[in-house]
């Protein structure tokens, strides 16, 4: 893969005020389509992918699973980066976990996702005309938490959150210490990876990878990928919100940079024809995770 070019390298604000102009509302961060099935399928995809790497976060038996059910009390966090209104953390991540530090540099949507998550403290377990919660899970009963921080990607150290960044409260759990600068069992990053030159975004997972916190911690991104030419990365630029969509092996060549081992890949399914592909990979510290036990 070449070095970036000024043609190939997204400029920041650019994005932002595009972003800015959008709606702070499922069909402003997902393009229009967040009134159909793609949110749904979205979420359960990756759910599913998550569990499939990690089963000891699964609270609930099914027929499927043979890892026992996890009694620890252990509380497992994640960072969702590029969280927009917090569609993430909301519908996949509170699923899995206790505490999620949620990132977005768009003072809109992060307001948005704020406000949600605080109305979900009188919403509970509500459920509305489809059958779906409507409050965040966890957040009503205290059981689990989720901290709001405002900054871009570009200037964001993963292992130290409150660095140079605008820490907008905690809602839900509070411990006993301040665990904002604790390490994360995930990195999440969806649709916004784009945001990031090639360098920038070695830099970005090279920082994710030290705020991992142990063998077992994962990063996993979910991102568009364009064609390629047989044998040769590709990266393509949105002049419109100027970010970038990459190729398989451009993102595979990223990950090698940064010095991660791809541990799996999977295509999402079931989304809307004329789309890009969309696929998921779950990365980690270039170490065989063959040879690491199970820890909770």
């Amino acid at each position: 893969m070449t070095p970036d070019t000024p043609s190939l390298t997204p400029n920041l604000q650019h994005g932002i005020d595009y972003w800015k102009a959008q709606p702070a509302s499922l069909d402003g961060v997902l393009g229009g389509f967040g009134s159909g099935s793609l949110p749904r399928v979205d979420s359960l995809g990756s759910r599913q992918f998550l569990l499939e790497l990690l089963p000891e976060l699964c609270t609930i038996p099914g027929a499927m699973s043979t890892a026992p059910l996890s009694t620890s009390t252990r509380r497992y966090r994640a960072l969702d980066v590029g969280a927009g209104i917090g569609r993430v953390t909301k519908d996949v991540l509170l699923y899995l976990v206790q505490d999620v530090v949620l990132l977005e540099p768009v003072e809109s949507f992060i307001e948005e996702a704020l406000q949600q998550c605080k109305n979900s403290m009188q919403l509970g377990a509500s459920r509305n005309e489809n059958g779906y919660t409507t409050g965040w899970p966890g957040i009503a009963d205290g059981s689990k938490s989720v901290t709001f921080v405002q900054s871009p990607l570009q200037d964001f150290d993963p292992a130290r959150p409150g660095n140079d960044t605008e820490v907008l409260g905690r809602v839900g759990f509070m411990p006993g210490e301040d665990d904002l600068e604790s390490r994360f069992d995930i990195v999440w990053c969806q649709w916004c990876l784009g945001h990031l030159s090639n360098p920038d975004l070695v830099e970005f997972l090279r920082l994710s990878k030290s705020a991992l916190r142990g063998p077992r911690s994962l990063i996993i991104v979910k991102e568009n990928n364009c064609s390629e030419p047989e044998g040769a990365a590709k990266i393509v630029l949105d002049e419109e919100d100027s970010s970038l969509t990459r190729s398989d092996l451009a993102f595979k060549e990223i990950f090698k940079a940064a010095g991660l081992k791809l541990v799996r890949e999977k295509v999402q399914r079931g989304f809307p024809h004329g789309l890009y592909p969309v696929k998921m990979y779950a990365i980690d510290s270039n170490v065989s995770r063959s040879a690491l036990k199970w820890f909770l």
